[in-house]
Parts: structure tokens; C-alpha cells; sequence
């Protein structure tokens, strides 16, 4: 294994290296690489912590593992304690997609592969993005609660954070769908910076000046907890056979939100890949290291490499919209919220 460059690295880097040999692989040859966990506070993520090391075993990878909880600094403090750990490749997902390129450049002065999952650095070069097509999100979103509407009414948008590019890809999909095929339904747009509080207040403040919405698309499932509570509140929190019912689409696909759609709480999720997620960013974080190319075109995992820009490259996984009949919706095919091939549905 080739040993990590110091460049830039501080004084303390170089001396933590040579203490550690700067081995980049175990005694047993395994290759060593890092993963910084974005945050724990939610079902998806914990459940992209649980698949993590089980991926990385298959494919013969040792982890180094930090936690930057939804913090950019913390990011930069966490990247450089991979390099002096004496990583091969780091795999992160930045939450805040603008203020990452100081930290991708650090590591690209030590040579050190990135992959990112789930989001795509706005400015700067990683080997490959690991994420499904987050305007696709919104648009599913759309076409079920504007089948579900009859075309007509009004809904909230708890939008995640816009400086991320899934808040703002998820956005822009759901009022682009929503203006050319919906234009009687009137949407609500409210940031809620991935906080379940926030998004929990600001649906309460829509819904005592607005009592007559009747759809919601939440953009994370943390926004899931407190927009039930709020719905039992005001006391909507019914069946969708009662007329009172606000049909809610959720976002992430986790095994709460699947019963809560087989419960009739709420109606449909799209299901973001955690698991793929955990397996694909490993496995090309493997390939950089290996120094494999890719191209952009279908792969042999049901999903398709797009050229974002020159040097990032991204793969984007399937992500279905979930439905408790598994119905199409304005042309949208969804599965049913008991299909096995869900990752929800095969948490342990």
C-alpha cells in the first residue's frame, strides 16, 4: 500500500504518521479506509450505520469511522483525523453540499479518493457521488398528492435545508411537477433544515391559517414524529377513508414510515437506498483505490452514471415511490409498502 503524503498536514499530522507507521491496511491486509456518518439523530442514518460494516467486510475494507453531526466543521475536523489515521479513501455525505470543497481539497493534496453518498459537493472534484436523483423525489411526491388532490387544494413542502443539494433538488422537482401539472394546487414552502421541530411548528403554523390543506410532502422522515402529532392535534390524524384524511407523502423508505403507510397514517414514502448506499460507496471507494475508471451509462446494479460535471461523476441508484395498494399514480408506478425488496422491510 502506497503511504499517505503529508503536503500541507500539519506538524502534528507528521508526527502522529510517524508514530503509526502510516500503514494504510491492517496486518491482515485488509484495505483502510474512512467513513464519516453525517448524523445519528434519524431512522435513515442509523440504518446506513447498520448496513456500513457489514459491506465493508464483503469487500475486504477496514473502517475508521467518525461522526460529523450535521456539522461542516466537524466534517473538516473528522477528514483530518482520517489522514492521520492513515486512510486509503474516505466516504462521507456532507449535509451542507456548499462548504465542502476546502475539505475535499485537503484530501486531494494527500491523494486520498472521496467518495460522497447521498449528496453532491456543490464546488470540487470527488471519484464518484453515490445518490439517487433527489428531483425525482419531489417530482413522485407530486404526482401522488396531486393524483390524490383531483388536481386541486393545497399542501405543505417541509423542505430540508437549501444548502443542501437534496433540499434544493427535492424543491425545485416537486414545484416544477406541481406548476405544469397541477397549477390549481397551491403549495406551502417551508425550511426546516432536516429538524423535526422546526418542521413539526411550521406545519402547525399552516395548518391554523390554512385548516383546509389537505396534502403534505415532507422531504425527510425526521419531520415524521412531530407532523403526526400535529395532525392528531388539530385532529386529522384519521384513516384515508374519512374525508377529513391529509394524504402525507414522507421521504426515506425506513421500516417506521412503511407501517405507518400499512396503518393508513400516512400514504406514501419514497424509499432512498440505505443500504445501496452503504454497499456502493464502499464498493467504489474500493475501485479508486484499485484505480478503475467509470463511465457514464447503466451499470450491472439496475442504475445509471450521469456526468454531473467534468470530474464528478454520479451514480444514481433506484429509489421507488412506496404506496399501501402499489398503484400508479399519474403515470408513477409505486410499490406496496410490503414488497420484500424494500430495505425497510430487511432491517434486522
Amino acid at each position: 500500500m502506497r503511504r499517505i503524503g503529508l503536503g500541507a498536514v500539519s506538524a502534528l499530522v507528521v508526527t502522529v504518521l510517524g508514530a503509526c507507521g502510516g500503514s494504510g491496511s491492517d496486518p491482515e491486509g485488509a484495505t483502510l479506509v474512512g467513513v464519516d456518518y453525517p448524523r445519528s439523530d434519524t431512522d435513515f442514518w442509523n440504518a446506513f450505520t447498520q448496513y456500513t460494516p457489514g459491506f465493508a467486510e464483503e469487500l475486504g475494507l477496514e473502517l475508521k469511522t467518525t461522526n460529523s453531526r450535521n456539522d461542516v466543521a466537524k466534517l473538516a475536523t473528522n477528514s483530518q483525523s482520517l489522514i492521520i489515521e492513515g486512510v486509503e479513501g474516505v466516504a462521507m455525505a456532507p449535509q451542507n453540499t456548499a462548504a465542502t470543497a476546502p475539505i475535499l481539497r485537503q484530501l486531494a493534496e494527500q491523494k486520498i479518493p472521496v467518495v460522497t453518498l447521498d449528496t453532491r459537493p456543490d464546488t470540487g472534484d470527488v471519484y464518484m457521488v453515490v445518490r439517487a436523483d433527489n428531483r425525482a423525489y419531489g417530482e413522485k411526491a407530486c404526482r401522488f398528492l396531486g393524483t390524490k388532490l383531483g388536481g386541486e387544494g393545497k399542501v405543505v413542502m417541509l423542505q430540508g435545508d437549501l444548502a443542501s443539494v437534496n433540499g434544493r433538488d427535492r424543491t425545485e422537482g416537486f414545484n416544477a411537477c406541481m406548476k405544469e401539472h397541477y397549477p390549481r394546487i397551491k403549495v406551502f414552502g417551508e425550511t426546516t433544515n432536516w429538524d423535526g421541530t422546526i418542521a413539526a411548528q411550521k406545519l402547525q403554523a399552516n395548518l391554523t391559517e390554512n385548516p383546509d390543506i389537505k396534502g403534505i410532502y415532507m422531504q425527510s422522515s425526521s419531520a415524521l414524529s412531530g407532523s403526526l402529532q400535529v395532525l392528531k392535534q388539530q385532529g386529522v390524524l384519521v384513516g384515508p377513508e374519512d374525508e377529513r384524511h391529509v394524504f402525507v407523502v414522507a421521504n426515506d423508505g425506513t421500516p417506521r414510515e412503511l407501517r405507518e403507510i400499512a396503518e393508513g397514517k400516512i400514504d406514501a414514502t419514497v424509499s432512498q437506498p440505505a443500504d445501496l448506499y452503504a454497499k456502493y460507496a464502499l464498493y467504489y471507494l474500493r475501485a479508486a483505490i484499485e484505480g478503475k475508471t467509470f463511465k457514464p451509462g447503466g451499470t450491472d446494479h439496475d442504475s445509471t452514471i450521469v456526468r454531473i460535471r467534468d470530474g464528478v461523476l454520479e451514480d444514481q441508484l433506484s429509489a421507488p415511490l412506496v404506496t399501501a395498494d402499489g398503484g400508479t399514480y399519474d403515470g408513477e408506478p409505486s410499490l406496496r409498502s410490503d414488497d420484500k425488496s424494500l430495505w425497510g422491510n430487511n432491517l434486522d
